[in-house]
């Protein structure tokens, strides 16, 4: 059993997304491991990227941010070493293809493995494109997240049957950031994954609220949480790793 299909062998799985330096690497790497120990089980690192095309506001000033204090891919796999000495939390990367394809396919997920990040998730990379990824993917064993959207429809059974780790259900159109409502029909995109494939299903894209993830908790696997919790880091920086905590402990409560 792969340590994604650990986390969500426990039950429903709380994954909380943070950008990789910001407000500083070193806040990010004390993060990791303090939300690993208030009960995350996965965690979402961003790459910083100069033009985050799937994010909103919170996310995108967050990417400006890290990348204006001299963030790299390179002192991001330096500090995934950092934390693996005493943490082993599993991490999913959320990037985009262009900082992949710099930074070169084969040398990015053999870093990958040696760091032991176990996914990657890249929203500009759609289904039809992932073969610009999976064999290097395949050959260092990290998982390659599919993502689906109320827009899939008739893709979500080849999205679905090709699938690995877990599915990224995104709740709603359009960007990341905090919502109030979501998609009608996210329960039904979920049941009918499931009729393809026994794979769990994560809901992200705006769930800020525990009775938000309360009730998507109820129809899915697993959540994702991105922007309230940027929010907080933007609003408290350095000062921010207590008010993270707090905020997690109340969303892992309220999914249990």
């Amino acid at each position: 059993m792969s340590r994604l299909q650990q986390v969500f062998a426990k039950g429903k799985a709380f994954i909380p997304f943070i950008t990789a330096g910001d407000p500083s690497l070193e806040i990010t790497e004390q993060l990791v491991i303090k939300m690993a120990e208030a009960g995350a089980d996965l965690i979402e690192l961003g790459i910083p990227f100069s033009d985050p095309v799937a994010e909103g506001p919170v996310i995108q000033e967050a990417d400006y941010r890290a990348l204006s204090n001299g963030v790299t891919t390179d002192k991001i796999f330096d500090m995934i070493a950092r934390i693996r000495k005493s943490c082993n939390v599993p991490i999913a990367f959320m990037t985009y293809a262009n900082p992949v394809f710099t930074y070169g396919k084969d040398k990015f997920m053999k870093n990958c493995k040696d760091v032991e990040v176990d996914a990657i998730i890249v929203p500009d990379i759609p289904y039809e494109e992932r073969n610009e990824l999976m064999p290097y993917c395949d050959k260092y064993g990290i998982e390659f997240i599919s993502m689906i959207a109320p827009t899939s429809r008739e893709r979500i059974q080849m999205i679905a049957a090709e699938s690995q780790g877990f599915i990224y259900c995104v709740s709603s159109l359009g960007v990341t950031g905090v919502r109030r409502e979501f998609s009608s029909n996210i329960e039904d995109m979920i049941k009918h994954v499931k009729q393809i494939k026994n794979i769990p299903c994560a809901i992200g894209f705006g769930i800020s609220t525990p009775e938000q993830a309360a009730k998507m908790s109820a129809i899915a696997d697993g959540i994702i949480v991105g922007s309230a919790i940027v929010d907080i880091i933007a609003k408290y920086g350095e000062e921010c790793i207590p008010h993270v905590i707090e905020y997690v402990c109340e969303m892992r409560k309220a999914i249990k």
